[in-house]
Order: structure tokens, then C-alpha cells, then sequence
């Protein structure tokens, strides 16, 4: 009779890429990044490489006072960032978006955000002035310029009617607007990866890869304007920042040779099934989920608690991406964590042997993640063909996953072509004070031309 653990382990190599198929992800999404970027592929592209229209990274020489609203998820932030000669004085409030707004209108989530907006202009005594403010805004934006952007589609649990297809610039200037009480001026609308860039390359000039691995997953990195063959703007610039919107990578089914049973049940009950399926392998919305439907199949199948589950296990969502990390974070032996989550999920008869096993999963899900977040990062850097780039990265599940750095810089050294260095960088709050950044380089740029 074979043993509970090792059938576990040999269910679980699903979860293993090998070498090749990595290989054969790189070279499907460095095609499916060049599709983006042609005039010919793009509207078929599953990758949409948009355009951004930053061209001008930070140069340490941004000075004044700017505001900057961090829209992404289930809350939001306003911040006001005072640059100077090599400091920045922020200060920042977080406001929850309820519910009812999330699945609302889009007049009401405008509305609310400006609200908030005034609010905070009051708190902060700049009521009565005139500030510039950098929207960041991480959802799939088609950008038509550096302060015009379409929604592509709602992700993240949000279903806000009457703004997919439209301007979300024009939507929270028109909320603005109806208030009639603050003056701000949008210079520039991103999403929290190009913030992140931008934020890290305040501090640092090698870095040109902008990553996100939290709720969601994307990442934007510096092209030669040549390869953006959609790009309309000034010709004069030779790099150009482009929101690979990489999520959406696998789309076409060509993620499915690695995908497994627990991939697909989490897509087929996602809000937007067949949608984003290299972002739901790999991201803090997803991970939990994909652990606890291997938790709920080993239970089934008697190899785990006694084949006794409990109400909580057996219901979606219970498993939350934070107990992966604080499962992986105990020493060796060690199920301090694993205990105190189990017993919150109503398994406190768990044995040893049973807490062994719950971390092996969690380990193969959170791995196999870091595999394909840094087969991701190496196509870049191959592409880019730099010798030195930095990688700005933020994100709840690499800041927080105890192994998640060193994965990546052991299997991204593994797949870049030899010769190209590389460096994984910690972004400070990339999605606010890389907002901010974005609107003093506009109005630095704007300067300088006037």
C-alpha cells in the first residue's frame, strides 16, 4: 500500500513545468509580444502591448507638489507628494470602494472617487489650489494619449456599467466637474506597473521593466519606438514604455499544455471565465483558491484529514492567498502557521503528516507562479537584449511570499541569454508615488516645451 504522501507528490507533478515546456512558454510569448506590437496582428494579439505614451523616465530633477489617485482594487488611494533636491514628503488615505459602487454605475464610482478626492484636498489644507494629479488606473486601458484611455474590460470583481469603451479620464473629469469645488488638472493616466517602473526609476536609471505580481499580474518594460508600430506620437524619442497587459497571455489556449484540472475549475468559476489565464496561474487573487481545490481533490480521494474536510474547506475562495505565505514562511518541520490556518478553516485534526502536505501543495502552486512570472521577465530581458536592466516589482505576492524573490533570480538567471544581467528591485508604492512621478515628468516635459 502506497502512503497518503507520496501519491500527494505524484499528483502534484502536474503542477511542475519542466524545463522545455518553460522553454516553449518563452518563445509563445515573445511571438505573442511581437503580435501586440504590429499594426498588422494587434486587434487578434492576445498580449495587447499598449502604448503608453510615457517616453521620459524620472531624472531626479522633478520638483513640486502633485497629487496622485491609485484606483486597482477593492480600495483606492489619493496621496499628496511634495518633490525635492532628493527627497519626497508623501502622505496618503485609503478609501474602500463598497460593493454596491463596485458593480454599480460608472456616474457613482466617479462620483464617490471625487468625493473622496475633495475630501482629502481639504484634510491636506490645498483645498483652494490647483494641483496636477497622476490617475493610476489598473485595468485593461487601451491609451490614446498620455491623459486619454479606454477600459478595455472590468477585472478584479468590478462590473461598473456605462465605462467599457469610454475615456476613464473624461469620466472622473466630468465627477470633477459636477462637484464644481476643486481645481486638479489630469496630466497623466497609467496603470500600477508603468507606476511601478517609474517609481523605481526615480531611485534607479537601469530600470526599464516595470512588474506586478499581486491581485493581478502585468508587467511594462522600454521598447525601441521602432517595433511600436502603433505608435502615433512624436517620432523624435528612440524608447518608448509599453503595458504588455500580459495577463491575458494563454487566452488562445496557448497556456493550455501546462494548465491542470484545478486551473480550469478556478477559470470556470471566475467572473470572467476564459479571460486573463496566465494571470489567474500566477496571481494573489487566484493562488488560494488553486491550493485549496488540490487541498479539497487529496480529501476526496482519502489521502488527507482522515478524508474528513470541513464546510469551510469545501467552500470557494476559504483559502486565502495569505495563508500560502504564512504556510511557506515556517522553518523546516515546523507547522506553527499551517496549524493556526487549519484550525481557522475547521481542520484542527489534522495530523503532521497531514501539515507536511498542505505546504508541499502550497509550495508546487507558489513555485510553479514564480516559474511563469520569471519565463515572463526572461522573454523581456531577451528581447530588450540590454546588458544591465533593473526590474521594479511590486505586489502583495512578492512582497509577502517568503521565497518568491529567490525563485525568481535563480530561474531568471537560468533563461536569459548569457551575458545579461539583471537585478529584481523592491518598487516603493510604485501605483502612488509612480502616479506622481508621471505627472512631474508631464509637467517637467511641458516646461521644457513651452
Amino acid at each position: 500500500m502506497r502512503q497518503a504522501r507520496d501519491v500527494i507528490r505524484e499528483e502534484c507533478e502536474v503542477l511542475k513545468m519542466t524545463d522545455k515546456q518553460i522553454k516553449e512558454i518563452m518563445c509563445r510569448l515573445h511571438n505573442d509580444l511581437k503580435k501586440g506590437l504590429s499594426r498588422a496582428d494587434h486587434d487578434k494579439a492576445t498580449v495587447k502591448c499598449w502604448i503608453t505614451y510615457i517616453q521620459d523616465l524620472p531624472n531626479g530633477k522633478e520638483r513640486g507638489k502633485f497629487l496622485a489617485l491609485d484606483l486597482g482594487g477593492t480600495n483606492f488611494r489619493v496621496l499628496i507628494i511634495n518633490l525635492g533636491e532628493n527627497h519626497f514628503d508623501m502622505q496618503s488615505k485609503i478609501y474602500a470602494i463598497p460593493k454596491h459602487i463596485m458593480t454599480g454605475t460608472g456616474i457613482a464610482l466617479f462620483d464617490h472617487i471625487a468625493e473622496c478626492l475633495a475630501n482629502f484636498m481639504k484634510e491636506h489644507g490645498v483645498y483652494e489650489e490647483r494641483l496636477a494629479l497622476g490617475f493610476t488606473f489598473s485595468f485593461p486601458l487601451k491609451q490614446l494619449g498620455l491623459t486619454k484611455g479606454v477600459l478595455q474590460r472590468w477585472t478584479k470583481g468590478f462590473s461598473c456599467s456605462g465605462v467599457v469603451g469610454e475615456d476613464v479620464v473624461q469620466g472622473l473629469k466630468d465627477a470633477i466637474a459636477r462637484r464644481g469645488d476643486v481645481q486638479i488638472d489630469i496630466c497623466a493616466i497609467l496603470n500600477d506597473t508603468t507606476g511601478t517602473l517609474m517609481s523605481c526609476a526615480w531611485k534607479n536609471h537601469n530600470c526599464k521593466i516595470g512588474l506586478i505580481v499581486g491581485t493581478g499580474s502585468n508587467a511594462c518594460y522600454v521598447e525601441k519606438t521602432a517595433n511600436c508600430e502603433l505608435f502615433d506620437g512624436e517620432p523624435d524619442k528612440e524608447e518608448l514604455l509599453i503595458n504588455t497587459e500580459w495577463g491575458a497571455f494563454g487566452d488562445d489556449g496557448s497556456l493550455d499544455f501546462v494548465r491542470t484540472e484545478f486551473d480550469r475549475e478556478v477559470d470556470v468559476t471566475s467572473i470572467n471565465p476564459g479571460k486573463q489565464i496566465q494571470e489567474k496561474m500566477i496571481s494573489g487573487m487566484y493562488l488560494g483558491e488553486l491550493v485549496r481545490l488540490a487541498l479539497v481533490k487529496f480529501t476526496r480521494m482519502g489521502l488527507l484529514f482522515g478524508g474528513q474536510g470541513s464546510d469551510l474547506l469545501f467552500e470557494g475562495g476559504s483559502f486565502y492567498t495569505k495563508y500560502v505565505s504564512e504556510i511557506e514562511s515556517d522553518k523546516p518541520g515546523d507547522f506553527t502557521s499551517c496549524m493556526e490556518v487549519l484550525e481557522e478553516l475547521g481542520l484542527s485534526h489534522a495530523s503532521d503528516a497531514d501539515m507536511a502536505a498542505v505546504r508541499y501543495v502550497c509550495e508546487c502552486v507558489s513555485r510553479r507562479a514564480a516559474h511563469l512570472v520569471s519565463a515572463g521577465i526572461a522573454t523581456l530581458l531577451n528581447k530588450m537584449n540590454e546588458p544591465r536592466v533593473t526590474v521594479g516589482i511590486d505586489g502583495s505576492v512578492y512582497r509577502f511570499h517568503p521565497h518568491f524573490h529567490t525563485l525568481m533570480c535563480e530561474k531568471i538567471a537560468q533563461l536569459v541569454r548569457p551575458g545579461l544581467q539583471f537585478d529584481l528591485m523592491l518598487s516603493e508604492d510604485g501605483s502612488g508615488r509612480g502616479a506622481a512621478l508621471v505627472a512631474a515628468v508631464a509637467c517637467r516635459e511641458a516646461e521644457q516645451g513651452s
